[in-house]
């Protein structure tokens, strides 16, 4: 009797197995990255998109995707309400799979510490309702993110290694749509510390990245999401 319930054991192992596999959070291949000089400290870039085509993608960017779902959509709209006008670059694809984060990675520099800072305003998104900041980034499964959310009212600082998404360290505050906020992050070695509208609200420390990477622009699911004055200085 144990004899036959050996083959049956070992296939309900193997589709247990199989499942385990599958799960929404197993990455998607990521493009591999074109190489981009690490910047000497005091080099400084600064992308506000107003001399952008609107409608179409910015200039000395491209975008990725990290997890599932519908291509990524970003473009130069503009915005009469932008920080700096006219235009601002904004991720308006509204798939609903919950594991799905679009990228728009600046191409120009690597940077290993940095001062890196945006301004940004949720619009819309029923699953989600986000933006945040890519640095260090090795490629669209290797990076650190910080990023607030208006429907969760929280801020949260991630490591997104082979794909799986890891959240060390956040803040809960009221993060409001339709209206104009700053992100920005410092990294020096492995210390980062995240600033929301000016006031410090993360500081930690992780060893996850420790060599340059590029830096972008990130959001999640179904958010719509207006970002403008994109700047990074190397330290």
């Amino acid at each position: 009797m144990c004899g036959t319930n050996v083959p049956v054991f070992a296939a309900v192992l193997l589709v247990l197995a199989s499942l385990a596999a599958c799960n929404d959070e197993d990455a998607v291949p990521a493009a591999s990255e074109a190489p981009a000089s690490q910047q000497a400290a005091g080099r400084q870039f600064v992308y506000n998109f107003d001399t952008d085509t609107a409608g179409q993608m910015p200039a000395k960017f491209h975008s990725a995707k990290t997890g599932g779902g519908a291509p990524e959509k970003w473009a130069v709209t503009a915005d009469p309400a932008a920080p700096s006008k006219p235009n601002v670059v904004a991720q308006t694809s509204n798939d609903k799979t919950d594991y799905r984060f679009p990228l728009l990675i600046a191409d120009e520099g690597s940077f290993k510490d940095l001062d890196l800072s945006v301004k940004f305003k949720a619009v819309s998104g029923s699953v989600d309702r986000a933006g945040g900041l890519v640095f260090r980034l090795k490629d669209a499964n290797n990076y650190y993110v910080v990023r607030a959310n208006a429907l969760e009212d929280n801020y949260r600082l991630y490591h997104v290694v082979n794909g799986r998404r890891v959240q060390f360290a956040g803040a809960n505050f009221k993060v409001t749509s339709g209206e104009w906020h700053e992100l920005r992050v410092e990294i020096v070695g492995n210390k980062i510390t995240c600033y929301y509208d000016g006031s410090k609200k993360i500081e930690a420390t992780d060893d996850t990245f420790k060599d340059a990477g590029k830096v972008g622009l990130w959001t999640k699911a179904d958010s719509t999401t207006y970002f403008d004055d994109l700047r990074v200085t190397a330290k």
